[in-house]
């Protein structure tokens, strides 16, 4: 699984770079088929709260699916982010355990 994290209006630390990737590293348990993953991390408005988007962007063979929540702080986001993917992709799987 190759991992693509960009940052948009700031420098990522190495700290949160590293809590992506391992936040991220666990979809594979939902889905093992998971090609490339592309992390969004963006500062919306720099004065206000929920001003910070992450959005994610993941290919697995035949789809791609997206996800973008705003939240307080990146490592808020990216947990909501995660969380709704897992439910997708075990969708996904449970789909293609039925045909």
């Amino acid at each position: 699984m190759e991992i693509k994290i960009q940052s948009i209006h700031f420098d990522a630390t190495e700290k949160l770079q590293a809590f992506v990737e391992k936040k991220i590293a666990k979809l594979e348990k939902s889905h093992e088929d998971i090609q490339r993953v592309e992390v969004v991390l963006k500062v919306v408005k720099p004065a206000t709260v929920q001003n910070k988007e992450v959005s994610v962007t993941v290919n697995v063979p035949g789809r791609s699916l997206f996800v973008e929540k705003v939240s307080d702080t990146f490592e808020e986001a990216v947990d909501l982010v995660v969380d709704s993917l897992k439910v997708q992709l075990q969708k996904i799987k449970e789909k293609a355990r039925d045909y």
